[in-house]
């Protein structure tokens, strides 16, 4: 999936991210999303890729291009 950061504590790593669905759902951060990631900490605003875990919460997050996140005029 593709998405925002809506937010980020960096204390605790606890956030939510907003995907680019119609609807505009919103999955918080399992403990494990930024680990063998090139992330250390996010910002708000922040375009990443992810994918969900068994609980539906965000996780393996990572950097993705315009042409990854097929934004238009790429």
């Amino acid at each position: 999936m593709q998405g925002v950061v809506k937010s980020y504590d960096p204390t605790s790593g606890d956030g939510t991210v907003v995907a680019d669905t119609g609807d505009l759902p919103e999955f918080d951060l399992s403990s494990d999303a930024l680990e063998g990631s090139i992330f250390r900490t996010l910002r708000q605003g922040q375009r990443v890729v992810f994918d969900l875990d068994d609980e539906g919460r965000a996780t393996r997050l990572r950097l993705g291009s315009e042409v990854d996140m097929e934004t238009p005029g790429a």
